[in-house]
């Protein structure tokens, strides 16, 4: 069972709000640990809240003091490489969420454009009450859709000429005459019997001196 997904947004009941902090603080604190154990990198955390007086750091108040010395004595354009805020990191967030709606508009409007083409030319739409918007994006649809037919076509006269290339140098090749192998086929076979014939015949021979010598 899948976990559901979490509303981002301020708890407005107090002691929703308490639990939620206690609770939230913790698994942070363990994913932080993580971190540093995993990946052998210096991490610390500082956590203000309405509940303590006093901050609460990990790994101890001594590491909090000694990986933020080692911060700051670093340049500043590396101290802010990698450094984002809460308004960068929602404008990021506007942005990405910007370019996927308009990819899904884009979409969209092909596949409306797509059903308006093919139902106009299978005949159970028309084109009346189209605004000039809608009449231009068609016929730049219908332009793009030419342009991969005739790219196509190309292709196919393309690989056609090769084939015939290719069949009228094989046809300019001589065959060999049917007759030629047939004659020699039988001259083979010719050779073939009387070579097993003489084979025999002194088999034959040596067989019957032998049986005369016996005699």
């Amino acid at each position: 069972m899948t976990r559901k997904k979490v509303k981002l947004a301020y708890i407005n009941n107090d002691a929703s709000r308490k639990a939620t902090y206690k609770k939230r603080k913790k698994g942070l604190i363990k994913k932080v640990s993580e971190l540093s154990t995993l990946c052998g990198v210096d991490v610390c955390a500082i956590i203000y809240s309405p509940y303590n007086t006093q901050p609460e750091v990990y790994p101890s108040p001594r590491g909090v003091h000694r990986i933020v010395k080692n911060f700051k004595t670093m340049p500043e354009i590396e101290q802010s490489k990698k450094m984002m805020n809460q308004e960068v990191f929602l404008k990021q967030k506007i942005g990405k969420v910007s370019e996927q709606m308009k990819r899904l508009k884009k979409e969209n409007r092909d596949k409306e454009l797509n059903r308006l083409l093919y139902g106009n030319l299978s005949g159970k739409m028309n084109l009346q009450g189209l605004t000039v918007t809608d009449l231009n994006d068609l016929t730049s649809l219908i332009d793009l859709n030419l342009k991969d037919i005739n790219k196509r076509m190309e292709e196919i006269a393309k690989e056609t000429k090769n084939a015939r290339t290719a069949a009228s140098a094989a046809a300019k090749v001589p065959p060999l005459m049917n007759r030629e192998v047939i004659a020699a086929f039988a001259t083979t076979s010719t050779v073939y019997k009387n070579d097993r014939a003489r084979g025999m015949s002194g088999h034959l021979n040596t067989k019957n001196q032998t049986k005369e010598r016996i005699r």
